[in-house]
């Protein structure tokens, strides 16, 4: 998974943060982001904001994903050995 990819704008910020058994993948695209939308297919993470479409897999080794936007901030919580 890349971050560069959600960065294209400028001041938009992305981060992954590892901690013991999982990691979490936090992407702010801005709180005018009203209709941003996110969905776990399979192993593939599909975020659509506006009429951008962004779709990643999960990395290797994660057993368990939850996935949910909430004021324009996509918050990806990975379990298992990342």
């Amino acid at each position: 998974m890349t971050l560069e990819q959600f960065t294209r704008k400028e001041g938009q910020v992305a981060r992954t943060y590892d901690y013991d058994g999982g990691s979490v993948l936090a992407v702010d695209f801005g709180a005018d982001e009203t209709d941003a939308s996110v969905d776990l297919v399979d192993d593939t993470v599909i975020v659509v904001v506006g009429d951008e479409q962004y779709d990643f897999d999960l990395p290797d080794g994660a057993d368990d994903a939850h996935t949910f936007i909430k004021n324009g901030v996509l918050t990806v919580e990975m379990e298992g050995d990342l």
